[in-house]
């Protein structure tokens, strides 16, 4: 079995994205099925982080706008510099150069990893990509009567070092992401969900697919073995569809494939419920229906075609997007606050025996457990690290400097290095503590639903926050509001959306009267 599941597949083109979010779906039990001694080998084998073709492609198209960019500047600085001075306008056509190619060499496919991994398909597309770009600088400055502007030595010299960088880059990256394939860590790992003959077709045409970057970690089905044989293509059926979830989240799936025809809707939708709440693509197999829909409902691994069910949220370039966002903001916000940090932790300390920093198990992305971090705002002997009992108004536990470092956030300042750290994002859904409780209940048996806010990083701020729902929860309303709140920032994420979050949260700051 072992040597079924490491065998490696090589790349292909990535997935279209939908944007299609959940509006309903079950929460996933706290104590998860409990997977059998097969599934739990076959998860602790996947446990490991692996690389994603959506990341690899859109990093390589951040570095190819920097990259020439830098060229262009670089040139502009040798040669027009010295003669005529720093002029703006070779800046800004220099960025456009970049991201007109990038915009360019995406139409027609370079950034997908079969192209990366084959540099020879490559140099051809890019050659007319950057003769195209060139030709339509040219014609524009030359009908804006801007020609004259520009160095004719350092049009040339562009052009020539643009094309060498792109040789450079392709032959390394196309050897980087051969030994990616070749040691299993470029790939993306996918489930197919329903057994029998419809999964046995499904499984062979995939195979069959040249550059296939999916790699089947095995099979779920909630039928007998009847209709659901233990082992399908040579892949085997590791459990129930309630098991998928937790085997989803241990070995990092990136995939749900749903072989069930289309017929089977009342089975296609039950399953679905239960499923929504992992951070997955999930595709509805298409291959043998007979019901056939506009070809911009399909997406396609070589000529397999799948309806598009749910994306993965702030996935491919948009993760990229935020993720820069994060780290960028949160180094000058560590850089811009460290004078307020600096004088809570002195206060901390004087107020109080204890460490600074109080440290709590949270849910993460995943429904994963992290660390977070947080300036300490009770008596140590007797801080609540497991959350069992939740903070009220005027709380003998919290002491005099943790009642206004809770009452204006500023205990939450700390959290900046989870961010960092790539644990949190400054802005998404709070991370709640591992026993959050409202009226003797788990959070996730309040809410229908709940672990679908874990289908992105936790953040530090959140729609819900700067929406009022913050500080204590005391009844079933207040928790169900933040999830509701949640949910709609995960079906509508932007940057612009992430900004504006930030720029209103220390207006919002301003009402304390939900916090204690």
């Amino acid at each position: 079995m072992n040597d079924i599941l490491a065998e490696d597949h090589d790349p292909k083109a990535t997935f279209s994205r939908a944007n299609m979010m959940a509006q309903e779906g079950g929460s996933a039990p706290r104590n998860s099925a409990k997977l059998s001694h097969r599934a739990e080998q076959v998860a602790a084998q996947f446990a490991q982080n692996s690389v994603s073709p959506f990341a690899v492609a859109a990093w390589i198209r951040l570095i190819d706008v920097l990259m020439i960019s830098a060229i262009g500047l670089a040139i502009t600085f040798v040669y027009v510099v010295p003669i005529d001075g720093f002029r703006w306008n070779y800046a800004v056509t220099v960025v456009l150069l970049g991201l007109l190619t990038v915009t360019g060499l995406q139409a027609v496919d370079c950034y997908q990893v079969a192209s990366l991994r084959t540099h020879m398909r490559q140099f051809g597309r890019f050659f007319m990509v950057w003769t195209a770009v060139f030709a339509m600088f040219t014609l524009s400055a030359f009908f804006m009567r801007m020609s004259l502007d520009f160095s004719r030595v350092w049009f040339g010299s562009m052009y020539l070092a643009g094309f060498g960088w792109f040789i450079l880059s392709r032959l390394v990256v196309s050897n980087v992401i051969r030994r990616w394939t070749r040691d299993g860590r470029l790939e993306r790992r996918a489930v197919i969900v329903g057994g029998g003959e419809n999964a046995g077709d499904l499984i062979s045409s995939l195979e069959a697919q040249p550059h296939n970057d999916i790699r089947i970690c095995g099979i779920f089905d909630d039928r007998n073995s009847d209709r659901s044989p233990p082992m399908v293509a040579g892949y085997p059926k590791l459990g129930t569809i309630s098991e998928l979830v937790e085997f989803g989240r241990r070995a990092r799936i990136d995939m749900l494939i749903v072989s069930l025809p289309i017929t089977a809707e009342s089975r296609v939708l039950a399953m679905l419920k239960q499923l929504w709440v992992l951070p997955v693509d999930i595709r509805l197999s298409a291959h043998t229906n007979k019901l056939r829909f506009r070809p911009r409902a399909y997406s396609y691994v070589g000529s397999v075609p799948f309806l598009d069910v749910f994306d993965k949220p702030i996935a491919d370039w948009d993760s990229v997007m935020k993720r820069t966002f994060d780290i960028v903001f949160s180094i000058f916000g560590l850089i811009a606050l460290s004078p307020v940090m600096l004088v809570t932790a002195i206060a901390i300390k004087a107020n109080s025996k204890g460490p600074v920093i109080f440290r709590q198990k949270r849910f993460g992305f995943n429904n994963e457990v992290i660390d977070v971090l947080k300036f300490r705002s009770m008596y140590v002997d007797q801080a609540d690290v497991a959350a069992k009992k939740v903070v009220t108004k005027n709380d003998p536990r919290v002491t005099s400097v943790g009642r206004f470092i809770r009452k204006s956030s500023i205990d939450e300042l700390p959290q900046l290095v989870n961010v960092l750290r790539g644990e949190l994002s400054l802005v998404g859904p709070r991370p709640h503590a591992v026993n959050a409780h409202t009226e003797n209940k788990l959070w996730d048996e309040v809410v229908d639903g709940y672990f679908g806010r874990h289908k992105v990083k936790p953040g530090v701020t959140g729609w819900a926050q700067v929406n009022g729902w913050r500080g204590e929860v005391d009844n079933p309303e207040k928790i169900q509001k933040r999830v509701e709140h949640d949910l709609y920032y995960i079906e509508n994420w932007s940057v612009l959306f992430d900004l504006y979050i930030c720029i209103i949260t220390p207006i919002k700051l301003l009402n304390t009267e939900n916090a204690y």
